[in-house]
């Protein structure tokens, strides 16, 4: 549970597909779009989350391919959240992008563009028996999550 120092190539995937969509949204944020009214509190956790999930996705060996096995399901979970969260991507980047939009729910997930890397990093942190990978997913979840919901009920104000 506690895992092994070591370079995880299964990680990298993970962050790879979690930060290039984050890239194009950049120049691509919804209309009215603001950090001004984001909670701080809920901005410290996302942060600290970011930070240690990056970590522990790259530096814990545990996280790599280990062949079949009942726990070869966790990492399938994980990566099948993973590419519902591209196809969010997609959606929103062919919307109007507006708050709506990017706090929508995508097959009945709620604030999916949040919810699906937070649990994906929960499910691959299962898959890998690494307690550091879910906790920093709960941490990242508390902060990002909760951002995301408080957005969503400034866009349903509007």
């Amino acid at each position: 549970m506690l895992g092994h120092f070591g370079f995880s190539y299964i990680g990298l995937l993970f962050l790879l597909l979690l930060f290039i969509p984050n890239i194009f949204w950049t120049s691509r944020k919804p209309q009215g779009y603001t950090l001004q009214n984001e909670n701080r509190l809920l901005r410290c956790f996302e942060r600290a989350g970011e930070v240690l999930t990056c970590f522990c996705a790259l530096m814990f060996s545990d996280l790599n391919w280990h062949g079949y096995c009942a726990w070869a399901w966790w990492l399938f979970a994980a990566a099948g959240l993973m590419v519902l969260y591209e196809l969010w991507w997609v959606r929103y980047f062919r919307s109007e992008r507006t708050l709506s939009d990017f706090t929508s729910s995508f097959f009945g997930i709620p604030v999916a563009g949040a919810t699906l890397p937070v649990l994906a990093l929960l499910l691959l942190g299962i898959y890998g028996k690494l307690i550091w990978l879910i906790l920093s997913a709960i941490i990242l979840g508390i902060g990002h999550i909760g951002i995301h919901l408080a957005h969503r009920k400034e866009a349903e104000l509007k």
